[in-house]
């Protein structure tokens, strides 16, 4: 992880009771699946965070109600709040976010991943990466950045 925390001493808050999704009673084959804030949180609530052994719902850098989907159009809009407004881990934290979401959501998706407004000092910059297709292929093709993606989405153990 990362030498000379910018936030040495992060609130951490309890984690949320994991919820069941009940399956539908008839399957229907030729039907997709429905994708709703609860899954898309489900995906995303245990990434590590880049400078502590804690996930991204501990910090409460992810929160279900800042996450939104249109089924419709296939879109799913994710806001995070990085613990601290000048974050230098917040692009990196929105990758780990896209990352997982590009690994886990059917490709018929488009994701868009935004800083909370008013929650870092570069946030129309950080939005702006996280969001340019050219820019994450650039970005995950760096090996060190790569790593730090992965460590972030390996599972945390207690």
């Amino acid at each position: 992880m990362v030498v000379g925390l910018i936030n040495a001493n992060p609130v951490v808050h309890e984690k949320k009771e994991r919820r069941i999704r009940n399956a539908p009673e008839i399957i229907d084959e030729k039907a997709e699946e429905t994708i709703d804030q609860q899954e898309i949180f489900e995906h995303i609530r245990d990434i590590k965070d880049p400078e502590h052994p804690y996930s991204l719902e501990e910090l409460k850098v992810v929160s279900e109600d800042l996450i939104e989907v249109d089924e419709r159009r296939c879109h799913v809009r994710v806001t995070f709040t990085p613990t601290v407004e000048h974050c230098s881990m917040a692009t990196v934290i929105g990758l780990c976010i896209r990352v997982k979401l590009m690994r886990s959501l059917p490709s018929r998706y488009k994701v868009d991943i935004r800083v909370a407004p008013g929650t870092h000092s570069t946030e129309a910059s950080v939005n702006k990466q996280l969001n340019d297709k050219e820019r994450v292929a650039a970005a995950l093709e760096n090996p060190s950045l790569l790593e730090i993606v992965e460590e972030c989405l390996s599972p945390i153990y207690y």
